[in-house]
């Protein structure tokens, strides 16, 4: 009975012997993005949000800067991510990029940072999903526990098998692309007029606070806001991590797969930032602002006496909700992966590098689903703490491996040809993540940055205590074989005749 209700659950066991094993497990461009690039594409639910609340009330028309900068910013890190794919074809992201170059010490912090990230891709996600739900559903309890029985959903998928996991979500990622690709559409044509008049106001409301606080003063501001939404960019990263299960050639499907990715977030979140200038969006009580522009957007739409515009909204919202869980699946796909090259280091137990019967590395999808459920839980669930923990490790993770492209492509300088332009790349890169980075930290340290930082920390310190560990148990296995080596043989005694 056991053995049967476990088939029933997880599958039949896969043969890895199989010829063509890889082939039905690895994953497609166009699948590769919505498993990996959908974590991406999801942050357009809570990213500009941050941004635009973070303008404060009487700049909103500085957001045409901000939304200029975010598909700018998505396009710079995913041309200097797919240099890192190049470079690292077998995948292990940050990790393997900072302990190839940087060494290994500093390989551990990214790597340490990139798994607590990963983490927390899956607690806001989840977190963030079911808030677009509640908000078209105007309920507000039981949130938490919501949000717990999403994530145990999420964990047996896993169990199952990633490709399997995919291909459940695949209708509604579609859903979700369509309805936004139609909302940002028909919500700058329908005021497509205004456009000239808000040109106009971002020009002038320039000139008045630059007269009235000054340049610098109205920079920091813009800062703080390009900063505090950093959680729109922190899923292109997935994509090199979870280069692996990628369907050969692996590179030309990765930047594929990143080339989507980009694409899809720039127009996202850059055009979510220009509607909320465009329909003058307040935030709502109760409602994320997506939702509440989903329904001015959506609002007037009739067919005759029926309201199309309600039905739409909802599915829209729901849809978004919905890709958050999807969203979740970047952590369970890259995060496991992460945890098996660290455990090659021994900086993690060896057992995080083995494979279930259904061929996914289960000890690490469990492991990061219990710890996910742990963030929820410490935070009760709330996006907006989670939010500020989930970009900054993320961007400790994107700096270091920015700057690890950078060392490498100026120690190349005298045999590659190419490598000014491949450096400006990466230096650019690193440029606009270490300012996101340092400006994050500092603004919101206060306000549970510390936290992050703190849990990194303990992390790095567990790492180091299981590579200590293994050392000293090489080295006692060590003595015991020159021990053996040193014993005498036993003497013989001739045998009587």
């Amino acid at each position: 009975m056991k053995k049967n209700l476990g088939k029933l659950l997880m599958g039949d066991a896969k043969d890895p012997l199989s010829a063509d094993i890889f082939h039905k497990l690895s994953l497609v461009a166009f699948l590769a993005w919505v498993g990996l690039g959908a974590d991406g594409l999801s942050s357009s639910a809570y990213g500009p949000e941050e941004t635009f609340k973070a303008l404060g009330v009487g700049h909103h028309h500085l957001a045409l800067y901000l939304a200029i900068a975010t598909a700018f910013t998505v396009f710079i890190i995913s041309f200097s991510y797919n240099q890192i794919i190049e470079l690292f074809p077998n995948g292990g992201g940050g990790y393997v990029v900072a302990s190839k170059i940087l060494g290994r010490n500093v390989g551990l912090v990214s790597g340490s940072a990139l798994t607590v990230d990963y983490v927390l891709t899956i607690a806001i996600s989840i977190a963030a999903g079911v808030d677009a739900l509640y908000s078209i559903s105007h309920l507000e309890s039981h949130k938490l526990a919501a949000s717990i029985g999403v994530l145990l959903v999420m964990i047996w998928l896993n169990l199952r098998g990633a490709k399997e996991s995919i291909k459940v979500m695949l209708p509604i990622f579609l859903t979700f692309v369509v309805t936004h690709l139609v909302l940002i559409g028909w919500g700058i044509l329908a005021h497509a007029g205004a456009l000239p008049s808000i040109l106009a106001g971002t020009v002038s409301e320039t000139h008045q606070m630059t007269n009235e606080v000054g340049l610098f003063p109205m920079l920091a501001l813009l800062l703080t806001a390009y900063s505090l939404g950093g959680g729109t960019y922190t899923g292109i990263e997935a994509v090199s991590t979870g280069l692996s299960v990628l369907r050969e050639p692996r590179v030309k499907t990765g930047k594929r797969t990143m080339f989507y990715m980009a694409t899809s977030l720039a127009f996202t979140a850059g055009g979510i930032l220009l509607l909320y200038m465009l329909w003058d969006i307040q935030a709502v009580p109760g409602q994320t602002m997506n939702a509440v522009l989903a329904s001015q957007v959506f609002g007037s739409w009739h067919i005759g006496p029926l309201a199309l515009g309600d039905a739409v909204t909802i599915i829209t919202i729901a849809s978004e909700g919905a890709l958050l869980f999807i969203a979740a699946q970047a952590g369970f796909v890259a995060g496991p992966s992460v945890l098996s090259n660290m455990a090659a280091d021994s900086w993690v137990p060896h057992r995080f590098a083995n494979l279930s019967i259904r061929l996914v590395r289960k000890n690490g999808v469990l492991l990061m689903g219990l710890a996910a459920a742990a963030f929820l839980y410490i935070t009760g669930g709330r996006v907006d703490m989670l939010v500020v923990l989930y970009s900054i490790n993320v961007f400790i993770t994107f700096t270091l491996s920015q700057l690890s492209m950078c060392v490498h492509w100026w120690s190349v300088r005298k045999t590659q040809k190419d490598w000014k332009s491949r450096f400006a790349i990466n230096g650019l890169g690193l440029a606009l993540t270490t300012t996101i980075l340092v400006a994050t930290t500092i603004i919101k340290f206060g306000q549970g940055g510390w936290l992050t930082l703190v849990i990194t920390g303990g992390f790095i310190g567990l790492c180091v205590f299981v590579r200590v560990s293994y050392g000293k148990t090489r080295q006692a296995l060590t003595r015991l074989d020159d021990m053996l080596i040193d014993l005498p043989f036993p003497e013989t005694i001739p045998e009587e005749i």
